[in-house]
């Protein structure tokens, strides 16, 4: 079973505030809250209008946010071409306002959308490229999600021995913080695996 994406900041509080009394922003507002009840197809259309009226306004944080969410509705829905669509417009967007944490945000839902489609190695693709920003920016805890999400990622696509050795990586991880048992349980599921085979 597919494990939900870790809960991630919203890209309005990266963002800023929109004006009060802003009719678009009152469809956003009621979108998310609809998505947030899995009202797929109200949530759907509430953020449909809201993404016609920041692009009429030209408001491209606007469409980034609308666009971002759309994705969630349409990943909700198991429609992972629109998800991917959407997912797409807003990376472009927080890539031209060099916005490093949405893109962030945006990567864990595009793994998503690969694990969806069953474009394992597109997925991979993406994990590997947030090990490397975890790497570099001394983040163990989020170097043992990804790596989680790699085994669940490698198991789905049949490869047993890379899902072992992602656990064995997650288990070093944990010998090295002197969590003896934790680090124990990731060897146990590697091996596992390795019998199975």
């Amino acid at each position: 079973m597919s494990k939900p994406a870790r809960k991630l900041q919203d890209f309005d509080s990266i963002m800023g505030p929109k004006a009060p009394g802003d009719p678009v922003q009152a469809d956003y507002q009621k979108g998310k809250d609809l998505l947030q009840k899995n009202e797929l197809a109200q949530a759907a259309a509430a953020l449909h209008n809201a993404l016609v009226g920041y692009e009429e306004k030209g408001d491209q944080q606007g469409v980034a946010n609308a666009s971002n969410q759309m994705g969630h509705v349409c990943l909700a829905r198991k429609d992972y071409d629109q998800a991917l669509k959407h997912y797409l417009r807003a990376w472009d967007i927080c890539e031209k306002l060099s916005d490093p944490m949405s893109l962030l945000a945006l990567s864990n839902q595009l793994i998503a959308v690969y694990q969806g489609q069953g474009q394992f190695k597109q997925a991979i693709s993406i994990c590997l490229d947030l090990l490397g920003k975890y790497h570099d920016n001394n983040d163990p805890r989020g170097t043992v999600e990804v790596l989680e999400r790699m085994a669940e990622i490698y198991l789905q696509a049949g490869d047993r021995e890379k899902a072992a050795d992602a656990y064995r990586t997650i288990a070093s991880i944990h010998a090295n913080f002197k969590h003896k048992k934790i680090a124990e349980g990731y060897v146990q599921k590697a091996e596992h695996l390795e019998k199975a085979n």
